[in-house]
């Protein structure tokens, strides 16, 4: 199993990196098929077809590779409100999140996960194409915030976990693994704005403006990216399926790998947008 994760994760890195060298289409297109690939995933999560969800999934990966390819962009103001419209959306799935937990309501509309599907994923579209604009840098930058989290959560809830954060919708998650995510998440933008303050990175743009505001803003940054994982969880336990899918061996689905990546993106872009 392990191997399997080895090579499937080596063999995307590869192709990541190749889609960056060749350029901002390809590295577009490379994310347009992984967008395809997600919706296909989340419309099974609303009990469509596979064939219907394939279709949902093509049709989706085509309009954005359309768009890129036909150069068709939006304006600054336009890419603001569509980032604060999708932070608006993944706040009120937050207020679900906790409905859900406190109630043990694990069921959702098919409907409603559907139009979200459109809503939440055409949000962190647009918002990484947003922060894609100022670099391949900033925008990694960005997303590291969550792959920094994400291992720091799963050493703390190791060695600290007692207490559960959301035990009907994600048992596995904990307190302790929340607290361990946001302090490894400070203590690296910390060490990056000291250690290279003139760094084209996302946190320093932050602690540029205001040291006190930049901790707040990554630490919400934090707990968004967890929203976003516990959301997956609710639509996963809703469609009773352990993973998003089969398509990355080894790893899940695509949605497995990028869904405390979707509410960041957005609330990044908004927040850059005011920078």
């Amino acid at each position: 199993m392990l191997r399997t994760r080895i090579i499937t994760a080596v063999f995307l890195l590869l192709v990541l990196v190749g889609a960056l060298a060749l350029g901002p289409l390809a590295f577009a297109t490379f994310v347009a098929v992984a967008f395809g690939a997600a919706t296909f995933e989340w419309l099974r999560f609303a009990a469509w077809s596979n064939r219907a969800a394939i279709g949902g999934g093509i049709a989706a990966a085509a309009v954005l590779i359309t768009l890129q390819w036909l150069r068709m962009s939006l304006a600054d103001s336009t890419l603001l409100a569509v980032a604060g419209l999708t932070c608006f959306a993944w706040a009120l799935v937050a207020c679900w999140l906790v409905y859900a937990e406190n109630r043990n309501r694990l069921s959702l509309n098919n409907g409603a996960i559907a139009v979200l599907a459109v809503i939440l994923l055409a949000g962190a579209w647009f918002s990484l194409l947003s922060l894609y604009r100022h670099g391949a840098l900033f925008l990694f930058s960005a997303l590291a915030v969550v792959w920094i989290a994400d291992i720091a959560a799963y050493f703390a809830g190791r060695a600290f976990g007692r207490r559960k954060l959301a035990p009907h919708i994600s048992p596995g998650k904990t307190w302790a693994g929340a607290v361990g995510a946001v302090v490894a998440v400070l203590l690296a933008g910390c060490g990056v704005w000291l250690g290279w303050p003139g760094g084209h990175i996302f946190s320093n743009a932050l602690f540029a403006r205001a040291p006190a505001l930049a901790l707040v803003v990554l630490a919400l940054l934090v707990v968004v990216s967890i929203v976003g994982d516990l959301f997956e969880s609710l639509l996963k336990r809703h469609a009773g399926v352990k993973d998003s899918s089969g398509l990355l061996p080894g790893h899940g689905g695509v949605l497995d790998r990028i869904d405390a990546l979707l509410p960041v993106l957005p609330l990044a872009a908004l927040i850059e947008g005011f920078l």
